[in-house]
């Protein structure tokens, strides 16, 4: 591989690059191994995908915020990296693929010329922090969140205390009490908040916690009411420290923060995190407001009258896509983008059209769409034509013909059956037979390629996730049909009910009966929910139970939808979680490298990261000393208690008062100076012990051989 080196301005990003080109070649000359290189470029937002050789790289893209150059940046990286395409993902990201691994650096660094990042884009990270796509310009919203969003990504971006976590960890910001960002199925969710205290105003949040996805999607718990605004960062970082410490790190399957509530209960879970906040970094951290400008309104004098092909197709398409911002006499624009696929060509065919006549911004929405802001009435026809021109001008965006779709087994080692061709073929199914209901926001379709919810199904009012199911010795596509779940608003969902599993040639016939059904017998002012719970489960069961007998299966059923081959289950290993490191000299070296990055930090002043830098050094030197005798330890917080166990209590090392007293200083002290000095100290001392009873193994080892 060539040896590639970069010019940037920021010499951290510069530095972050030209490490990842000399990482990959190492790996490629097999000095670093697969795990350690696998969990390395996760956090570099890159992926390995269903196809052998080739990488799915992630684009980070905070509250899915855009400008137009960084828009046909990413463009042109795909064009010369990738394959001519740019995903939309329901975390408001942008997945370019088939991307070869010793060519990412180089992309990263011509992305980084626009101020656009691929770091912690997967891996065990604090993933894109996401937010309602029309913060800032929503009627109904207390304030912008799109600042606190963006403070919450740039604090915990490189942040020490995030780069190991047992599994990811999702921020979700709502701009109203709609809660459309679904904050209630985060980790951390946020709803904005003002009240008044002594006459004047004061911003804060409701606050969630605990809820997630996955293939056991869970609903979050109100845990503030109002936390002020400058509480954030601080109680986030508690709540990520706990995660740190207690959160389960050897089974991946309940490794999520909404486990740990689980299994120690919602309020030991708060008493955690108020111990934590000692340890903090910054005990307030005020919002910078201005951080995140609203982009300069086109000027007016650029609109000019433009007719339309059909003034009744062009009526439905305002209805239904064009909404009025608070902003008086502008308008958003929301873009339907098919299974949130669109081609490199025709993003540069919408920048040049609709530049001038909107702001220069866009916004990727979380079913995998594009928002446009201010633009004014008169532009609407020109803007309607452009996106006709280009093919994306469909009706009903967020409406019941708006299926949001993961990639499946286009591309992802999880997927089991082709949801996006399925999410077409249920489109069509709206379009033609129940076009009433591109007016219809209220319930939602949603689909994954596999029970974890890319796709966002468990949220769903019609949920289906990709499976199988056995008949006459062969494989058959099945979809997991789940019913019921949605947003309530104020920080309150539900998540859907698992009815039935049937073929997946029968998902069309599925939705016709529960939506025949709901238009037949629903009160008229009846919504889903409601009907859904005064009808039960078990009424829709037995409705589409039929639809589950395997004894009247035909040939085409075998096939899975857009493929001509009999369906075979083909799963790879999922990376969304990362690996866990479980060699012994492979965490001695990581508890060495930590070592050096707290006496780094240290010398910087920066004394909060020197004393995590040193905790997560006794931890990987204690994690690795207890593996050496066949100890494999689920969590932080049961390293230290296994360490004193089975090191200390035997007389093994000597800690007063135990190693966990010792270690857990960490959050009995604030983040001094003097402390940090006192603390790295000790860890200096620790490491130093080991490396000199190793030493004394070894040779003991060498002489016996």
């Amino acid at each position: 591989m060539l040896s590639f080196r970069t010019e940037l301005e920021n010499p951290v990003v510069e530095k972050e690059i030209i490490e990842l080109e000399r990482k990959i070649r190492a790996y490629r000359e097999g000095a670093v191994t697969e795990e350690k290189f696998r969990s390395l470029r996760l956090a570099r937002g890159i992926y390995g995908q269903r196809q052998p050789g080739v990488q799915m790289v992630r684009i980070k893209l905070p509250f899915g915020k855009a400008t137009f150059k960084q828009l046909l940046r990413i463009a042109d990286i795909s064009d010369e990296y990738a394959i001519r395409n740019l995903h939309f993902t329901t975390r408001q990201d942008i997945q370019i693929h088939f991307v070869k691994l010793d060519r990412t650096p180089e992309l990263w660094a011509k992305l980084a010329e626009d101020d656009v990042t691929i770091r912690e884009a997967c891996g065990n990270t604090v993933r894109n922090v996401t937010a309602s796509p029309n913060a800032g310009i929503d009627p109904e919203e207390p304030f912008d969140v799109s600042p606190y969003a963006h403070a919450t990504f740039a604090y915990f971006l490189r942040n020490p205390i995030c780069q190991e976590l047992g599994r990811k960890f999702k921020f979700a910001f709502s701009s109203s009490s709609r809660d459309t960002a679904f904050a209630f199925g985060h980790d951390l969710g946020f709803i904005p908040k003002i009240r008044t205290v002594n006459g004047a105003e004061e911003r804060g949040f409701k606050v969630i916690l605990g809820g997630g996805l996955g293939a056991q999607p869970m609903v979050g718990h109100v845990v503030h009411e109002f936390l002020p605004e400058d509480q954030l960062i601080p109680y986030s970082e508690s709540v990520i420290r706990v995660f740190d410490r207690y959160g389960e790190r050897n089974n991946r399957n309940k490794a999520r923060f909404k486990y740990l509530v689980q299994k120690f209960g919602l309020e030991e879970v708060l008493r955690l995190i108020e111990e934590e906040r000692i340890a903090n970094k910054v005990k307030t951290f005020p919002i910078d407001r201005e951080t995140v400008q609203q982009p300069e309104p086109p000027p007016s004098s650029l609109v000019e009258p433009a007719p339309v092909a059909d003034a009744k197709v062009y009526e439905i398409w305002e209805k239904t896509n064009v909404y009025p911002q608070k902003q008086e006499g502008f308008y958003a624009v929301y873009i339907k983008i098919p299974t949130g696929d669109l081609a490199t060509d025709k993003a540069r065919k919408l920048v040049a059209g609709i530049r001038g006549h909107v702001a220069d911004e866009v916004r990727v929405t979380q079913n995998q769409g594009l928002l446009l802001k201010f633009a004014r009435k008169a532009s609407l026809p020109h803007i309607y034509n452009v996106l006709d021109e280009i093919g994306i001008a469909k009706p009903g965006f967020d409406s019941v013909a708006d299926v949001t779709t993961c990639p499946g087994t286009d591309t992802c080692n999880l997927g089991i059956s082709n949801s996006t061709e399925m999410a077409r073929v249920l489109e069509s199914l709206i379009y033609e037979e129940y076009a009433d209901l591109i007016y219809n926001r209220e319930l939602k379709i949603k689909i994954s390629g596999c029970m974890n919810s890319c796709g966002q199904h468990g949220l769903a009012h019609i949920g289906l996730h990709g499976s199988s199911l056995k008949a006459a010795g062969k494989v058959v596509p099945a979809a997991q049909i789940m019913l019921g779940g949605g947003v309530l608003g104020d920080g309150y969902g539900r998540v859907a009910d698992r009815v039935v599993k049937i073929p997946s040639k029968r998902v069309k016939d599925a939705v016709r009966l529960i939506l025949d059904d709901y238009a037949a017998n629903a009160d008229p002012s009846e919504r889903f929910h409601d009907y859904y719970d005064r009808q039960t489960k078990d009424y829709f069961y037995r409705m589409l139970k039929p639809l589950a007998d395997l004894a009247t299966l035909t040939n085409d059923e075998f096939v899975d939808w857009g493929h001509e081959e009999i369906f075979q289950t083909a799963i790879g290993v999922g990376e969304c979680a990362g690996v866990v490191i479980d060699l012994v000299a492979t965490l001695l070296f990581e508890a060495e490298e930590k070592l050096g990055w707290a006496n780094e930090s240290y010398a910087a002043g920066a004394y909060a990261d020197a004393i995590y830098h040193a905790y997560s050094m006794f931890i990987s030197a204690a994690k690795a000393l207890l593996l050496d005798k066949g100890i494999n330890s689920s969590s932080q917080h049961a390293i230290i208690k296994d360490f004193d166990a089975n090191f200390v209590e035997s007389g093994e090392f000597a800690f007063p008062g135990g190693f966990g007293e010792q270690v857990l200083q960490i959050n009995k002290h604030e983040p001094s100076e003097t402390f940090a000095r006192q603390y790295l100290a000790s860890a200096i001392d620790f490491h130093e012990l080991i490396k000199a009873k190793r030493t004394v193994k070894e040779e003991a080892v060498n002489s016996y051989s």
